[in-house]
């Protein structure tokens, strides 16, 4: 069944896709195309799998590999395609611009105000700005006809959002506005450009003193103290699964600390990939605050950005390195462990375990084989550790809020599409805490700590680039098809239970 609802949603998605891309015509329809290539590997890896028909890893690997490759090589077709209807449509905007700049009513003979020149106001509309009339006005002084053709200025909380059209590269176009800036009033407002509503193109000037600020003393503390307790619920886990209760008999605990130690090792190594991608691109990353949890171990760690993003990009490689790299540890670890399991193995796990994950069941059943059709199966302890690190690094690529995977989803569409993302993973995660109180826990950390998305980058006009864009949508499939259980009876036909 829910393999099925996937099956479903994916086909429902791509009916969506073809139904806003119809109007745009030609463009529209070939990267509608690019949509199908990226999601026909899975389509057919799911509908296969509902049928009882197993893809082995090497297979899925190669259709992901060459999906992903016709992808990038679509979407470079698609902006050389593109590129001279975009030329036209600019140079439509521009003409119009200027039109509208040279023939503008004129009353008793006056001249039209040229755009430099374009920045007093009436009394009133200067007092109900926040920003000092100054500073305003230099910062109306950086526009000029050749990078963004100003035409109105907007109090906007202590800064101001100026309208207008953009003429040229947004990269270079914010290069040039904050060399200006810099020239006019120093260091004391950083500049945004960004979309508005209607989605045209903006430029908001807010105080340095909006910025991101560092952790205080205190909240580091709190982070060390969350940290320490992180460590006793990885021991606590540790000691569920070996089936030892170190609350009544703690002299155990040296058993339980090797699956402990895997468990903090994934930890760690997703926050040193979110550390070491940020330190490349220059941004700043709080210390993370874990969040310990009886069940799993550990939810994962919550970081927040200490600096401005300077683009979507920068966005997308910080909020991916990380679980990219638990991940692939976590799936190291259970690819080994699975290997080494054997008859006698020190654990042994009910078949049942298997059916809770598609991508656990697949990888066990193209590994283990008619073991798995046993009550009992004897595995390797680095199996459940992997395992756990799967569902941990899969539970923060849910495109919710600030998790990655929500930092993610906005990277590569966008705000809109993001809020909407976190309402429905919501949703989904009140109907499946019916069956499982993890769902429940999960719901609520990112109600009350992380539904609200991450503050826009500094460049939030310019998208990720396509080899990101079929990244991002690789994370999101390996993530439902970490969570998503196998049904009774496609697990009974694959010999699983």
């Amino acid at each position: 069944m829910v393999t099925l609802l996937i099956l479903l949603a994916a086909v429902g998605l791509l009916a969506w896709g073809f139904y806003r891309a119809w109007p745009y015509g030609k463009l529209g329809i070939f990267a509608w195309i690019q949509s199908v290539v990226l999601m026909v590997p899975w389509l057919l890896f799911f509908g296969l799998f509902s049928l009882g028909i197993y893809l082995n890893l090497a297979a899925v690997l190669a259709l992901v590999v060459g999906s992903a490759g016709i992808y990038i090589y679509l979407g470079r077709q698609l902006r050389k395609l593109g590129q001279d209807e975009l030329l036209a449509q600019r140079a439509a905007t521009m003409a119009q611009s200027a039109a509208a700049e040279t023939t503008q009513p004129r009353e008793s003979g006056e001249e039209p105000t040229p755009p430099e020149a374009a920045t007093a106001s009436t009394e009133e509309d200067e007092a109900s700005h926040a920003i000092p009339l100054e500073d305003r006005v230099a910062l109306e002084g950086i526009f000029g006809i050749d990078t963004f053709f100003r035409t109105e200025t907007v109090p906007y909380q202590q800064g101001a959002i100026f309208k207008g059209n953009l003429r040229g590269e947004p990269e270079a176009t914010l290069t040039q506005l904050e060399a200006l800036k810099t020239e006019r009033v120093g260091d004391r407002y950083t500049l945004f450009l960004l979309p508005d509503p209607n989605e045209k193109p903006v430029v908001v000037a807010l105080p340095k003193e909006t910025d991101p600020k560092p952790l205080t003393p205190v909240q580091k503390g709190f982070a060390v103290v969350l940290a320490l307790l992180t460590g006793l619920t990885c021991l606590e886990t540790s000691g569920i699964l070996m089936g030892l209760d170190l609350a009544v008999t703690p002299n155990q605990w040296p058993q339980a600390w090797p699956l402990a130690v895997g468990i903090l090792l994934i930890l760690g190594v997703h926050e040193v990939g979110h550390w070491v991608m940020a330190r490349r691109h220059g941004v700043k990353l709080s210390w993370p605050f874990f969040i310990p949890t009886w069940q799993i171990g550990s939810f994962g760690a919550l970081t927040r950005f200490e600096s401005n993003l300077p683009s979507r990009s920068t966005l997308f490689d910080v909020a991916l390195t990380g679980p990219a790299a638990s991940g692939l540890l976590s799936l190291g670890m259970l690819f080994v462990g699975l290997v080494l399991s054997h008859p006698g193995s020190r654990f042994q796990v009910p078949a049942e375990f298997f059916q809770g994950s598609v991508l656990v069941g697949a990888l066990a059943k193209s590994v283990l084989g008619s073991a798995l059709a046993e009550p009992l199966v004897d595995v390797h302890p680095l199996t459940l550790v992997g395992w756990l690190g799967l569902v941990i690094t899969a539970l923060n690529l849910m495109p919710a809020g600030q998790l990655d995977g929500g930092r993610i989803v906005q990277a590569i569409y966008g705000r809109k599409i993001a809020g909407r993302a976190t309402v429905v993973t919501l949703i989904v995660l009140a109907i499946a805490s019916l069956a499982t109180p993890l769902a429940l826990y999960w719901a609520l950390f990112i109600l009350f700590l992380q539904r609200n998305l991450e503050r826009p980058a500094t460049n939030e006009l310019t998208e990720p680039n396509d080899a990101r864009a079929a990244l991002g949508l690789l994370s999101l499939f390996l993530m439902l098809a970490t969570l998503a259980p196998l049904t009774p009876s496609l697990a009974g036909r694959l010999g699983i239970g």
